[in-house]
């Protein structure tokens, strides 16, 4: 077991020190202070075998319950459980089970939770009018090879009134390897710790590979009854590693108007808020009329902006004083060089799978400067174009090396008011090496996305954590924390289980996560543990 607190980390290359990535301003060093909040069940291997299952428990989605308690936080782990955890109990109760693969007593016969970082139940989230309607909506992989029917198998849920039907397939150019389906679930007493209700399939996507799935949902929570953005529904779906591949068809998927992967995608699932919006092809949803490429030529009306690879998290941030100030954020997962943070608009290309970061990125995969004339195809398909438009570079981007990281984590900008070190910064990490750090978030949108190199300055954070029954010490990352504690639950892998190129091996597997009160929260796979922030400081100044 090997434990390092922040100078053996650093000693080993390991921290955030780079000098593309360190402070070169003289910014203080912030540390925040970690306190152990829950300990999800063990639904992984403790062997440390394969590259997803030595994963503990592969909390993905953290969402308060909405309504006027907020007592109960509703987690999903990628193996298959929905949970509703109590903040006063710490205890988790298992609400829905997605995965009946292999005998497993879940919903879904074909749900695939073996191979690739983000596969099973990938996550959830709910309906605005939740506490009036009861609706919610998931998303979930199936792997169309597996035996058994793509219908649920509800005989272990009672309060499922009946099994529903699965919609056509929407296609994708390109090899058929997931599915991805999207569902609305409507939870007639949400006083219960288990799901009774109905629930309706919306769509099933075809995804070309197991990674980079449909991966979130977010609903504008600046909307109200009558605004054009009320209810309606933002999907983050990912290319499914087709941008990456040398079959030029496959590869042009993320950058081509006529499938849905590589794309924001928006649409109105209720059926009935808006009749004069275009009905789905499958019938099950409505597109919006101000979606941009409504009633464009061989293209989806769903699409709301595209050209991205693996947008895994979305993040809506609103000022609490000044609600019209509000971005729509993803983080976005890249290839080999740069990982990102964009900002989200209407009919906005982000360049992939022609560009990475503010860089041109060839057929072979490798990056190069940008031309002089930085305009790429709006491609209606893999052969046809339809003019030329001006790519969308990110917010903020950090390298592959030691020091950065090679899967970029969820971030937030701190709205809570406990901690006055946090006010006005944006705070992110690294998925594989657990790396954190904080950017001023006016000069992250102060960041002009349509000229490459504006983007803004990255400050490591240092992590103060107590073990339980030891002394506090501090980190240069995330790293030495969930591996202890990843040995401390009996995982048997030399240092931690996964796959990483930088630096060492192994994923911490971070994300964050803010509660109503704008409370930051890190959870993580590799040892199955949600942390809350309970302090924050700069020298000089208090917590």
């Amino acid at each position: 077991m090997r434990i390092f607190p922040l100078a053996a980390w650093a000693a080993l290359g390991l921290a955030a020190t780079s000098p593309a990535l360190a402070a070169t301003d003289g910014a203080p060093q912030l540390t925040l202070e970690l306190q152990d909040f829950a300990t999800l069940p063990m639904t992984g291997k403790v062997d440390g075998t394969g590259q997803i299952m030595g994963l503990l428990a592969r909390v993905n989605f953290m969402h308060e319950e909405p309504g006027v308690s907020r007592n109960r936080i509703f987690v999903n782990d990628l193996n298959g459980p929905l949970y509703i955890l109590d903040k006063q109990t710490r205890k988790f109760t298992t609400y829905l089970n997605f995965n009946g693969r292999d005998g497993q007593p879940g919903l879904f016969r074909r749900l695939p939770t073996q191979s690739g970082f983000a596969n099973g139940f990938i996550c959830f989230t709910f309906d605005p009018d939740y506490a009036h309607n009861g609706r919610f909506y998931t998303i979930h992989l199936e792997d169309p090879e597996a035996d058994g029917a793509p219908e649920p198998d509800i005989t272990q849920f009672p309060g499922i009134r009946a099994a529903w039907k699965t919609t056509p397939l929407i296609p994708t150019p390109g090899r058929a390897f997931r599915e991805a389906v999207l569902l609305e679930w409507i939870d007639t007493d949400t006083s219960n710790a288990t799901f009774e209700g109905t629930a309706r399939e919306l769509m099933r996507v075809q995804m070309n590979g197991q990674v980079h799935p449909m991966a979130d949902l977010i609903f504008n929570p600046t909307a109200r009854p009558g605004d054009p953005d009320w209810r309606v529904l933002y999907i983050a779906c990912g290319d499914g590693g087709s941008g990456e591949l040398k079959d030029p068809v496959m590869r042009s998927n993320p950058q081509s108007l006529n499938n849905l992967v590589g794309k924001i995608l928006r649409i109105s699932p209720d059926l009935g808020q808006d009749k004069t919006s275009t009905l789905s092809e499958n019938g099950q949803y409505r597109v919006p009329r101000d979606n941009p490429f409504v009633g464009k030529r061989g293209a989806r009306p769903e699409i709301w902006s595209w050209g991205i690879r693996n947008p895994a998290r979305l993040v809506w941030d609103v000022d609490p004083g000044n609600p019209r100030e509000n971005h729509l954020l993803a983080s976005v997962i890249g290839l080999y060089t740069w990982e990102t943070v964009i900002e989200i608009r209407k009919g906005a290309n982000y360049g992939y799978s022609l560009r990475e970061g503010n860089q041109v990125l060839d057929d072979t995969n490798k990056v190069a400067r940008l031309p002089d004339d930085d305009r790429i195809p709006v491609r209606l398909s893999a052969t046809e174009t339809d003019g030329t438009i001006a790519p969308t570079y990110p917010l903020l981007q950090y390298p592959h090396q030691p020091g950065g990281g090679d899967a970029i984590s969820s971030g937030y900008p701190y709205r809570g008011k406990a901690f006055p070190a946090l006010t006005g910064k944006y705070i992110f990490g690294d998925l594989s090496t657990g790396n954190i750090w904080w950017v001023d978030y006016r000069g992250m949108l102060a960041a002009n996305v349509s000229k490459p190199g504006t983007t803004v300055e990255m400050h490591p954070v240092q992590i103060r954590w107590t073990h339980p029954g030891g002394t506090a010490e501090v980190y240069g990352s995330m790293y030495p924390i969930t591996e202890l504690v990843y040995h401390e639950r009996g995982g048997k892998a030399k240092g931690l289980p996964g796959f990483a190129k930088v630096p060492n091996g192994g994923r911490s597997d971070i994300h964050f996560w803010s509660d109503s009160k704008g409370d930051l929260y890190i959870t993580s796979k590799s040892d199955g543990m949600i942390r809350k922030v309970v302090g924050a400081s700069v020298p000089g100044s208090s917590k």
